[in-house]
């Protein structure tokens, strides 16, 4: 296992570090002078780092490809309130010295206690056509096992291993809650929806050394990728309703729910609707999610620009609690002077300046290069 990881970065800033990453993307710029650098994007299971190369470039261009595996040594530092990495020395590493482990995030749930959730919840439907599908889907040993492997996205949500079977369990529970207050939704053909809406992702992305599109994912897309699955699947269910069909094909393309974002209709009828807002709130919410994770040690109530969301984040549970003493002090009529309890809480605050301030002396050792 690798000594450092993306999540330490606010441990070593402005240190530098031996450690490897796999390559996500590979750019050969020029610099000002003409001279060639390096921009490329590494990962490992805690997340992404720009980082650059600016010497002895031409030397090390051709020894790398996308996707291949790189010990580096260079040092940790902020460029516009980001993380990026300046690279002194790279090379290749081979796969036997590769944990893969150590390169792509995993979801921390039981992945057999969040199949079985599934399970249950299909097994509830009272519709028989719905529920022989879906569970025709689910005992198909090679979408059974891509489907509780597969990431729900490259970037954006839920992308690591089992965020597909994260993310549609988590609208199942969602979609089922929100049926209750709107009885005139159907909830078999609602959460069939949500089974099949991003089932085709298990075609569309790749995910044994990083997350990337599949060449019949950039060129059809997981919709498209879907109807052909879910045709394959209905020519072994006998009699199964063609209107019923109809509208499962639907609730796919439109699942976006806007032209811009891919889908080439418009939710038309009410499960479709509440299907696409479904997943968009579920996949927003795991995307602030984990914008906060990754950012958990900033001391800012703020994050980093979200790209995706097109905007910065409060992380309200800093921000409430950075708050708490005074406004407890202040209800109870009490001034930080004459509070029993401000003594103990001055105290707890009242940090040694040496020791806030000393630095961190375990940095990871420095394999040889």
């Amino acid at each position: 296992m690798k000594d450092f990881f993306l999540s330490d970065c606010n441990k070593f800033e402005n240190k530098i570090v031996t450690t490897s990453f796999v390559v996500i993307t590979k750019q050969v710029k020029p610099k000002k002078s003409g001279e060639p650098y390096l921009a490329l994007t590494l990962a490992d299971r805690c997340g992404q780092i720009e980082a650059k190369m600016w010497d002895n470039v031409e030397d090390a261009i051709g020894t790398f490809e996308q996707e291949d595996f790189l010990k580096i040594k260079g040092l940790i530092n902020k460029y516009k309130n980001r993380f990026q990495i300046t690279i002194h020395k790279l090379r290749r590493m081979g796969d036997s010295e590769v944990d893969f482990a150590d390169y792509l995030p995993k979801t921390t749930k039981d992945i057999d206690e969040l199949w079985r959730s599934l399970t249950e919840f299909v097994a509830s439907f009272e519709n028989p056509h719905l529920r022989g599908l879906v569970q025709s889907f689910m005992a198909d040993p090679e979408i059974a096992h891509a489907y509780r492997s597969a990431p729900a996205a490259k970037t954006l949500h839920h992308a690591y291993i089992g965020g597909l079977l994260d993310h549609v369990l988590s609208l199942f529970r969602s979609c089922d809650l929100i049926c209750r207050n709107y009885p005139q939704i159907n909830r078999d053909l609602l959460l069939t929806g949500a089974f099949l809406h991003d089932i085709g992702k298990i075609h569309e992305l790749t995910y044994n050394r990083s997350f990337s599109y599949t060449s019949r994912g950039q060129l059809l897309g997981h919709m498209i990728i879907e109807l052909e699955m879910l045709q394959a699947k209905l020519a072994k269910v006998p009699d199964f309703p063609p209107e019923l069909k109809t509208l499962l094909e639907h609730l796919i393309i439109s699942h976006h729910g806007q032209y811009e974002f891919g889908s080439p209709k418009l939710p038309m009828f009410p499960e479709a609707l509440m299907l696409h807002y479904m997943d968009d709130l579920d996949s927003k919410m795991e995307s602030m999610r984990a914008h906060f994770e990754r950012e958990s040690e900033s001391e800012s109530d703020w994050t980093s620009y979200n790209s995706s969301l097109g905007r910065t984040l409060l992380n309200t549970a800093k921000f409430l609690k950075k708050r708490e003493p005074k406004t407890a002090a202040a209800a109870a009529g009490l001034s930080a002077a004459d509070s029993l309890d401000a003594a103990p809480i001055a105290a707890a605050n009242n940090e040694n300046p040496a020791e806030a301030n000393a630095e961190s002396s375990a940095v990871p050792p420095e394999d040889l290069l």
